[in-house]
């Protein structure tokens, strides 16, 4: 299986996140996918946790309270989806555990191919 590019245009916080993964584990195309995304969310949370690092935490309101800056929860809600794709991705903790996937994913096609096989043989 060839090692799959990085998407254009990314930014350092995305490229650090794809190269952390692609060299260590063989993913799926529809895993290469979910990694595109998560890149371009750590990009998007770098680039808001820059603006915020220059920006009060406080701000005010539309009624003139003191309020927290849009950027505190913009940030979190992008943290957030960068989570959900990394979780996605259901990568072993520890290198040793891609063989450990590769063994599972092998395993559970064997099976499904079993039940198919099985089921045919039945009618």
């Amino acid at each position: 299986m060839s090692t799959p590019e990085p998407p254009a245009n990314l930014s350092a916080a995305g490229l650090a996140l794809w190269s952390s993964i692609v060299p260590t584990y063989e993913l799926r195309a529809d895993e290469v996918r979910l990694l595109h995304d998560a890149c371009r969310q750590a990009d998007i949370v770098q680039r808001l946790e820059d603006e915020l690092a220059d920006s009060p935490l406080i701000v005010k309101g539309s009624q003139g309270q003191l309020v927290a800056s849009p950027l505190v929860s913009e940030v979190r809600q992008h943290r957030t989806v960068l989570a959900a794709l990394l979780k996605a991705l259901k990568l072993p903790d520890t290198p040793a555990g891609t063989k450990q996937k590769s063994a599972r994913t092998s395993e559970q096609a064997r099976a499904a191919a079993r039940a198919r096989w099985g089921k045919r043989d039945a009618g």
